[in-house]
C-alpha cells in the first residue's frame, strides 16, 4: 500500500466535519494509515509548500455527485490511475481511494447535487510520500446556467499539432493534472471577449477539446467527438453518453473535425462530469441551433 501523508497539521482536538462547514465543502484525506480522515473545513488541509501548491505537480479527478451516489465512479479512478502512471507518480491506492470517495459522498448525503474533486499530489518536496485528498461541495450556480442557457464558445489555437504529443510525452497530454493555468486563461479570454467558454483548435484547425470539456456535435442522429489520438482528454462523461445514447435514437462516432464542421452540425455540446452537456448557442459570433437535440442529449448524458 502506498501511504499518504497527512496533508496538514490541525488540532486532533477539533471533531472530525462530517457535515458540510459554513461553506458548504466537506474535505477529507487518506490518513497515515489508509483510512479516511475528515477535515474541518475552515482549518489547513494542506501544506504551504506541497508540490500540488508550488509546482502544480499533482493529478485530479472530479467527479458528479447526485442523489447519494457518484457518477461513472470506477471510471474516473482508472483515468486518475493513468494520469498518475504519466505524471510518474506511485500507483494509487484503488481501494483506499475508493473509500475516501465512498465516506465523503455518504457524508454528503443525497440532499443536493455535489461536485466531489479527488486530488493525488507529489506531496512535500522529497518526502517520498503523496498527498491524497477530497472535498466536496455543491455545484456552481454558473454550471447549473449554462445547463439551462448554453454557452457561447469561441475557438482559440492550442499551439500544437494535433499529432506533437505522440513523440512528447512530458507534455502529459491526456493526462488531467492541476497545471490548468493555460486552461484557465483560455476560459477566462473568451469570457473577455463576450463568450463563455472556448474551444481548442490544432494548428491545422482540428477541433480538440475545450478547456474543461470534450466537444460533440450532431450529424443528423449521429454523436460525433475527436479521438483521442488527436490529443486530448479522455473524456468519461463523453464516454458515458455515447455508452448510453443508443437508448435515446442516437448512434455514435468518432471522428476528426474543423471549425467548418461544428458549423455544419446539427447541434454541438460540450460535455464534462458535473455539467453533462451543455449546448453551444454560438461559435465564433455566429449563432446556432441545436435540431431540438438537446433534452435527447442531456437525457442521455445522465441528467
Amino acid at each position: 500500500m502506498i501511504q499518504c501523508t497527512r496533508a496538514a497539521t490541525y488540532d486532533r482536538h477539533v471533531p472530525a466535519a462530517e457535515t458540510p462547514g459554513p461553506t458548504g465543502e466537506l474535505l477529507a484525506q487518506i490518513s497515515d494509515d489508509g483510512g479516511v480522515e475528515f477535515a474541518r473545513p475552515d482549518r489547513p488541509l494542506i501544506r504551504a509548500d506541497d508540490r500540488a501548491v508550488v509546482r502544480g505537480d499533482a493529478v485530479f479527478e472530479t467527479l458528479r455527485a447526485a442523489g447519494g451516489r457518484l457518477d461513472n465512479e470506477s471510471a474516473h479512478l482508472d483515468r486518475l490511475e493513468g494520469s498518475a502512471a504519466a505524471m510518474g507518480l506511485p500507483v494509487p491506492d484503488r481501494a483506499a481511494w475508493t473509500e475516501l470517495a465512498r465516506q465523503v459522498t455518504a457524508a454528503w448525503g443525497a440532499r443536493s447535487e455535489g461536485m466531489l474533486r479527488l486530488v493525488y499530489s507529489r506531496g512535500v518536496e522529497d518526502s517520498g510520500r503523496p498527498t491524497c485528498l477530497a472535498m466536496m461541495s455543491s455545484v456552481p450556480e454558473s454550471t447549473l446556467r449554462h445547463r439551462r442557457d448554453g454557452v457561447r464558445v469561441v475557438t482559440l489555437a492550442r499551439g500544437l499539432a494535433a499529432a506533437d504529443h505522440a513523440d512528447a510525452p512530458w507534455l502529459l497530454v491526456g493526462a488531467k493534472t492541476t497545471s490548468y493555468a493555460v486552461n484557465m486563461a483560455a476560459q477566462r479570454h473568451a469570457r473577455a471577449i463576450g463568450a463563455d467558454d472556448a474551444i481548442f483548435l490544432a494548428t491545422d484547425g482540428q477541433v480538440l477539446e475545450a478547456p474543461t470539456a470534450t466537444v460533440v456535435w450532431a450529424v443528423g442522429k449521429t454523436l460525433c467527438t475527436p479521438p483521442v489520438e488527436a490529443g486530448i482528454l479522455d473524456g468519461t462523461a463523453v464516454r458515458a453518453l455515447f455508452r448510453r445514447a443508443p437508448e435515446h435514437g442516437l448512434s455514435t462516432d468518432i471522428r476528426r473535425a474543423w471549425v467548418a464542421d461544428l458549423h455544419a452540425a446539427d447541434g454541438v455540446w460540450l460535455t464534462s462530469s458535473v455539467r453533462g452537456a451543455v449546448v453551444v448557442t454560438a461559435i465564433d459570433g455566429q449563432v446556432r441551433g441545436d435540431a431540438g437535440l438537446t433534452p435527447r442529449v442531456q437525457s442521455a448524458a445522465g441528467l
